[in-house]
């Protein structure tokens, strides 16, 4: 199965989501870390931030 382009540049603008494991130095505790990266233009911020205040 093929992707059309459309389709991927819908999962280029998508979050990217890295999982981590590990086990606690005492050996105790899974340590399970979840780290989401989203970019988004600054613009996209400010407007965001703009419209918040008038809110």
């Amino acid at each position: 199965m093929e992707l059309s382009e459309t389709r991927i540049e819908q999962l280029k603008k998508q979050p990217i989501v890295e999982s981590h494991f590990h086990k606690s130095k005492d050996q105790k505790w899974i340590v399970h870390k979840t780290v989401i990266t989203d970019i988004k233009p600054v613009g996209y911020l400010e407007k965001v931030l703009a419209s918040s205040e008038g809110s």
